[in-house]
This record gives C-alpha cells, structure tokens and sequence, in this order.
C-alpha cells in the first residue's frame, strides 16, 4: 500500500537580504517561526508534522551570516556557513583541526553541501555531530534579536530534546571558537560504516605536560537528552599522570554520566552506556600517544 501524500500545512514565506531586513521582520511577527537555512532537518520535520511552522524565514540570501573568520585567538564561522566550506577551510584546518575532523563523519557530501553549521547546532538533536567537538573547544554562539545581542556558552545552550535557550525572536548569528594548541580526537558509532547518525560520538581536546594532563576537555553525544561536558572525568583527570589506570577511571566515569533517553531509537541504553566508555577510552589513548610522541 503506497504512503498516502499529504501536503505541507499552509504558511507565510519571507527570504530577507540582510540582518537589519530580518531584524525588522522579528519586531513584526509574534512566533510560530522557523528558519531555513540548509533545510536538512526543518523539511524532514515538516513532512513528518514534527515541525509546523505558521512562518518560514528564508535566511540564506544573508550574506552577513555566512564566513569562516579569525580574529584574535578565536575562529569566528557564520551561521549559514554549509558544513563543506569549514572541511574545506584552512583557516579551520589550521586552528581548530577537531571539528573538521567530525564534520567530514556527518552525513554525505550533497547533504554537507547544504547543510549548516548554526542549523546542526539548533535542531539541538542528542547526536548532533558538530556539538561535542565544540563543546571540547570551548566554544560560544551568538544570538541576535531586533532589541538585544548575546554571547551563550555553547554548555549552556542546550536545555533538552530539540531545544535551546534561543527565544522565538533571536537567530544565532555566528559561532565563536577559540584557538588553542593541544591534541584532538574524535569518534564516532554508528549503526553502519557510511553517512550515517551517531548512536554515541565522543570528543576531546588534551594537553599533557611531564606525562601529565594539564588540560583535558570532552563532550559526549548521544548518550543524553542532549550533548553533554563530561565535567567530571575533566576534574579528575586534569594534573593527574596518563596512565592505563587514569584512563580507565575516566572511561568508567563516561559510562556513569550517561543517561540515554529510554525512548532513543537506533541502540538500547545499556549499549550506548557501554559505547560511551569504549570510547572515551579510544579518544583518551589517542590524545595521549599524539602528546607523548
């Protein structure tokens, strides 16, 4: 039996050329938005009556919301900034080596070539890719409404399921990484080799002196009601010697902190419990050979 088709709900459309244009549309709408940018998810969720917009904002013909910056010690992307152009960019090679590394495991190339790096982040999914290795760097998003702009830690955007703290008047405008010199792993699980979504992904940012963790950093995917800081395996790492035993403590502490939604498709609790570990183990071994050579 063939899917029955049915169309799209009805809403308003507007494709503004500029921030101060978008600006003055927020004043004059009152909710129901959505934005579209790559389109990715929002028209997946559209089709599935996840998401039913009474009004879609075209974003894309605004330039000011699409670049890939380095200003200062930090590394500045635009919103609209497609998933290819940071893979691509020296700039983010050079500077932020981590998230390039985990952009090129998210999805394919046409999807990349559409998809953005402010959308990944604000579909706000548990196994969003783009989260944890920015979450490990420390990174920040701005959010502009027509009244007021903000700088939010990118720890404290996330507040649930496909939610943020983002209100229905503000757009995250751009991505705010800071440069810093250390090691980088990233890794992911899957239910197949290729393009596909996480079931856990773990990444982290080191750096070791006199066989030590001076700074440790690593966030988890999938493992949560949404991507998450593993602060406590940082705390006990950091000033301690890189050893097995070190090591396997932090793993340990990985598989502690999960807490996987009952409801989560795609691998039970209990495997995503043990993946964590399994994991953070693998990033931790890695930071640790590439520091000590």
């Amino acid at each position: 039996m063939e899917e029955e088709i049915r169309p799209l709900p009805k809403f308003d459309y507007f494709s503004p050329h500029s921030l101060h244009d978008l600006s003055t549309l927020l004043k004059q709408l009152k909710g129901g938005i959505s934005f579209l940018a790559g389109g990715t998810d929002l028209l997946v969720n559209m089709k599935k009556r996840i998401t039913i917009p009474k009004v879609i904002i075209d974003i894309n013909r605004i330039q000011e919301l699409s670049f890939i910056e380095k200003r200062s010690n930090n590394i500045h992307v635009g919103s609209v900034t497609r998933l290819n152009n940071l893979i691509e960019s020296s700039i983010v090679q050079e500077n932020v080596p981590l998230l390039t590394e985990a952009i090129r495991f998210l999805a394919s190339h046409p999807i990349r070539n559409r998809a953005t790096i402010g959308g990944n982040l604000c579909t706000a999914s548990p196994a969003a890719d783009a989260a944890p290795p920015l979450l490990a760097l420390n990174a920040s998003v701005k959010l502009k409404s027509p009244d007021d702009e903000k700088i939010v830690p990118l720890s404290e955007f996330f507040v649930g399921p496909r939610q943020t703290v983002r209100k229905h008047n503000e757009i995250l405008t751009e991505i705010i990484i800071p440069c810093e010199k250390g090691s980088n792993a990233f890794m992911k699980l899957g239910r197949r080799r290729g393009f596909t979504l996480s079931v856990v992904s773990v990444a982290a940012f080191g750096i070791i002196k006199g066989d030590k963790f001076e700074d440790i950093r690593i966030a988890l995917g999938g493992v949560a009601p949404t991507p998450i800081r593993a602060y406590k395996i940082e705390e006990m790492l950091k000033g301690v010697e890189v050893s097995d035993r070190s090591i396997e403590k932090a793993a340990e502490i990985a598989k502690s902190i999960s807490k996987p939604s009952k409801r989560a498709k795609r691998a039970s609790v209990e495997y995503r419990e043990a993946m964590a570990r399994v994991l953070t183990k693998r990033v931790l071994m890695k930071i640790a050979f590439e520091e000590r050579g």
